[in-house]
């Protein structure tokens, strides 16, 4: 099952940087969203949560673009690493670094969406300290 989970996850994440629109369509109606780089806003929760969410996180930036590096299996969760440059709104600073997200899958849904500051945060998160098991790059 987790080869299938890795490819649901790709083609969400590949839809959303097409669109700019999460794949509803693949999230549980009960997903849970955990920003750790902003954790005083707390938790997201369902499809207005996600929405919620992804507006909050796009306000501060006057452009902003991700690039996938990485993709790992980690069971009924997989590890999105991305090359993440912004730029900020208000201060015009610009940020270039590696983040990434965890998703973690339910009988085909996303069920949760974890965001960290980096590959090992969310490696450690999924009781792993270095990347060990299926990674593939990604297809860009």
């Amino acid at each position: 099952m987790s080869q299938e989970n890795v490819e649901l996850v790709e083609r969400g994440f590949e839809s959303f940087l097409a669109t700019g629109e999460p794949p509803w369509e693949m999230f549980d109606e009960e997903i849970e969203v955990y920003d750790h780089d902003t954790p005083d806003q707390g938790s997201y929760r369902g499809h207005v949560g996600v929405g919620r969410w992804v507006e909050v996180w796009g306000a501060a930036w006057a452009e902003w673009s991700m690039e996938p590096s990485e993709f790992i299996d980690a069971g009924d969760s997989v590890v999105v690493c991305v090359r993440m440059k912004t730029k900020g709104r208000g201060s015009g600073i610009e940020i270039e670094r590696q983040d990434a997200l965890v998703y973690k899958v339910h009988e085909g849904k996303i069920l949760r969406l974890d965001y960290y500051n980096s590959r090992e945060q969310a490696l450690e998160s999924v009781g792993r300290r270095q990347q060990s098991g299926k990674s593939r790059p990604s297809p860009r």
